[in-house]
């Protein structure tokens, strides 16, 4: 018998909540997020609304237990170009960009960043800062390598 296998598109709160519900139920599990990490909006929270719970409090151990799941692959930095319907299943053609930065090495230190001259705003923070053109996007990203 095939895998079972699901395209979820967005690593937002719901994007990851869903991949892990999937992932439980023993489908092999493709998360795509077009930006560097997952996370989406609720990463750049504090609270959430009505009960004021800590956003990160609620996120983080998502992110990890998704990044961990033996049923869940991550394409980050990833956009779905195409979906065509194939008999009873569909075809997906998924675009990686490049990170220029090899995740297998990269120990997530931030030296290079260190060296790297070229600032640009921060679209984390909605520009109100700058980051480095090489970067992780905040302290809690995953995956936890340079951009």
């Amino acid at each position: 018998m095939a895998e079972k296998s699901v395209l979820v598109i967005g690593g937002g709160i719901s994007g990851i909540q869903a991949a892990l519900d999937l992932g439980d139920r023993g489908f092999k599990v493709y998360l795509v997020e077009r930006e560097p990490s997952i996370g989406g909006r609720m990463a750049q929270l504090d609270k959430t609304f009505p009960t004021m719970d800590c956003s990160a409090c609620i996120l983080t151990p998502k992110m990890v237990d998704v990044s961990r799941h033996p049923n869940i692959e991550l394409l980050t930095y990833s956009e779905v170009l195409e979906v065509k319907k194939a008999s009873s299943d569909f075809r997906v053609k998924i675009l990686c960009k490049p990170r220029y930065v090899d995740g297998e090495k990269c120990t997530g230190c931030a030296k290079c960043a260190d060296y790297c001259p070229i600032e640009t705003t921060n679209e984390f923070d909605m520009g109100l800062g700058v980051r480095k053109a090489i970067y992780v996007p905040f302290p809690q990203a995953i995956p936890q390598w340079q951009t």
